[in-house]
């Protein structure tokens, strides 16, 4: 049977340092406040998903209350690429054959997305779940293509175009997933189910 692997690259839940682009109109605590639940809800979800093993990676230190009996490390490298690149380099030298990597502030992002980014790798090389703003928020592979992380450029509007651009050029196939939205202002907050919650 294929060896899955579901990682999870998770911002310690800091205040102050956390949806930085919400606080500075709502406040810290309310920043924090909602990243704390997105997480809740990422490690609720990714527990959920079937048949595969869970890798959560944070940003500065091992939380070890959240993800229990799950395998924990703490993110290395400079950039978002060079820290995902280790994450999923980690993860095929362990022997896994298809390999999904997510982030912790969707609040649409459920069990039966990640298992279909999975499951699109039995006919795809790659595949992405793309956000509105021009990123993704799920990135998969059957096997490791370090271009994908190297030499992009990070929190752009182009960031996914370019990407699958590149991996056209390498032959390699891709599938896209439904388009979903993460949490950085208060205007996407406001936009999700997860704001009535918050009271905006």
């Amino acid at each position: 049977m294929e060896k899955q692997l579901l990682i999870v690259f998770a911002k310690n839940i800091v205040l102050g340092k956390v949806k930085t682009r919400l606080a500075k109109t709502q406040g810290d605590t309310f920043a924090f406040n909602v990243y704390r639940r997105l997480v809740e809800i990422t490690e609720r979800e990714s527990l959920k998903v079937q048949n595969t093993d869970v890798h959560v990676y944070f940003s500065d230190v091992i939380v070890k209350s959240k993800w229990p009996n799950q395998e924990k490390f703490v993110q290395q490298g400079g950039d978002l690429g060079d820290r995902m690149k280790h994450a999923f380099e980690q993860g095929f030298s362990k022997g896994y054959t298809r390999i999904i990597g997510v982030g912790a502030d969707l609040p649409d992002l459920s069990a039966e997305v990640m298992e279909e980014g999975l499951g699109a790798l039995n006919n795809f090389d790659t595949v992405f779940g793309p956000s509105e703003d021009g990123g993704y928020y799920l990135i998969g592979m059957r096997k490791m293509i370090p271009q994908i992380f190297e030499n992009k450029p990070w929190s752009t509007d182009a960031l996914l175009e370019i990407t699958q651009a590149e991996l056209q050029e390498l032959k390699y196939t891709s599938e896209t997933l439904k388009e979903l939205n993460d949490v950085d202002t208060i205007e996407d907050l406001k936009a999700s189910w997860l704001g009535a919650e918050f009271g905006v």
